[in-house]
């Protein structure tokens, strides 16, 4: 997490630790203010990655992101989980930028993005995947993975992406950073605190195993989840 005025940053707390983020994310946000000597009250908005990522993650940031905004009376934005990886990375025009999570089974979260006078574009939408189908949508493509979760698909993105151009970020642009958040968030526009909500991708085991019992419900729900 992260306090910006304008583009500068005041104060950044950054941790790679994958559990018990409901009882470690409270008093994080208290050190975040007291390094930067701000008050709550004087914060003009709340920036939140949206995901895709864990549901426990998600739901967690979202649900805390969506508290504080509410009880401060503060802007809501959303940002894709995703794009805050790949704004990390500052290429070429030409380059796609290739963010990429672990989301198992050989599926990953993924997506698209160039720069284009600044501005970090989407130009492939984000994404549940196998990483099969993902290396082949880039084919033809000047690409660069970005992501700690690619060690592993090592083996597979050598024989899936061979003769093809790509590269892959520098190692400390792997792990996203709250920052660059609050960079891509400043100029969003604020959304509705009550309906705001994750962007998941895909469904719940849960949700799964119900459709897989009541194919019938697979209506409901559409296909925008793709299942491997």
């Amino acid at each position: 997490m992260a306090l910006l005025e304008d583009q500068s940053l005041l104060a950044e707390n950054t941790t790679t630790v994958s559990k018990n983020h409901s009882v470690a994310l409270m008093p994080a946000i208290s050190e975040i203010f007291e390094q930067s000597h701000l008050k709550p009250t004087e914060i003009d908005r709340v920036v939140v990655a949206k995901g895709p990522g864990s549901y426990t993650g998600l739901r967690i940031g979202v649900t805390t992101a969506k508290a504080l905004a509410y009880s401060l009376d503060k802007e809501l934005v959303g940002v894709s989980s995703l794009a805050v990886l790949a704004a990390a990375v500052h290429v070429d025009h030409e380059t796609l930028l290739v963010p990429v999570f672990d989301a198992r089974r050989d599926n990953v979260f993924a997506g698209g993005y160039v720069w284009d006078n600044d501005q970090l574009i989407n130009a492939l939408p984000d994404q549940h995947i196998s990483f099969k189908d993902l290396c082949a949508q880039l084919v033809g493509k000047k690409v660069c993975f970005i992501g700690a979760d690619l060690v592993k698909f090592k083996d597979e993105l050598l024989e899936l992406m061979a003769g093809q151009d790509y590269s892959f970020a520098p190692a400390d642009s792997a792990i996203p950073r709250a920052f660059n958040l609050g960079l891509l968030g400043a100029s969003e526009k604020p959304q509705s605190v009550s309906d705001f909500v994750p962007k998941y991708l895909r469904l719940t085991q849960a949700e799964s195993q119900w459709l897989e019992k009541n194919p019938q419900g697979k209506e409901k729900h559409g296909p925008y989840v793709k299942k491997y």
